[in-house]
């Protein structure tokens, strides 16, 4: 599943603001976006992402996915680098 993805990474950049900033810089090979997240929030990730062909995995849980970065709260989008 995409958290093992996110839990195997090297290097990830955690949060929608940071990883709209890093898939400008081309350093991005994978999008991964939690579903419960508000799509306001991650509406430009998905944007972004889109426009750099970068591609977009979802998964179903912001907790989770907070966790497998190793954070107490939740992440709605994780960059995973190359």
């Amino acid at each position: 599943m995409s958290y093992d993805k996110v839990l195997q990474a090297k290097s990830f950049i955690v949060g929608t603001k940071q990883t709209v900033k890093a898939l400008k810089t081309g350093t991005i090979k994978e999008v991964v976006v939690a579903r419960d997240a508000d799509a306001r929030v991650t509406a430009k990730v998905v944007s972004t992402a889109n426009d750099m062909n970068v591609p977009i995995l979802y998964v179903d849980s912001m907790k989770k996915l907070g966790k497998a970065c190793g954070i107490e709260v939740g992440a709605a989008a994780v960059a995973i680098t190359l």
